[in-house]
């Protein structure tokens, strides 16, 4: 391992080549090949098979990025998330399953303020006309909500 000055970016790193740290070389001396994406069709630079890196990403690492968006937005740990969303708790569809949080709070990650809601049980939960609807049914399931203060407003 050869530590230098870079000629480029004057920084004392580990050289590349011709004098030139990682970055600085990865900057200037790469030259990316343009080709079409087998799979969006896009011509943009190829990673790998053929795949854009974003295609590549979505194709092969699907999994992973999920687990990291979760890890990322609501501090769960992927398995959690994955249990947690495996059916709606009032129809049982397991095909696309939301994560809803009782408190509406998305930094409240107690499993017991989680629930997985098909995509049309969680719209209409979020939505006003059939919020209690949705809330009386889930009182009937056996799940503790909090105080709604938006249906338990009163006017004076």
């Amino acid at each position: 391992m050869v530590w230098k000055i870079c000629n480029n970016c004057g920084k004392e790193k580990e050289m590349h080549s011709k004098d030139l740290c990682t970055n600085c070389y990865k900057k200037i001396m790469w030259k990316l090949r343009l080709a079409k994406c087998t799979r969006c069709k896009v011509e943009k630079p190829v990673h790998a098979r053929g795949l854009c890196v974003s295609c590549y990403n979505s194709v092969f690492h699907l999994e992973k990025n999920k687990a990291w968006n979760q890890k990322k937005n609501y501090g769960l740990d992927y398995e959690v998330y994955k249990k947690i969303t495996e059916n709606c708790v009032v129809c049982n569809f397991n095909k696309v399953v939301d994560l809803h949080h009782l408190d509406e709070n998305k930094k409240n990650n107690d499993p017991k303020n989680l629930l997985g809601l098909c995509p049309n049980h969680h719209k209409m939960l979020h939505d006003f006309r059939y919020r209690k609807e949705m809330r009386d049914s889930l009182k009937e399931k056996g799940y503790d909500l909090p105080i709604d203060l938006k249906l338990d407003f009163e006017r004076n």
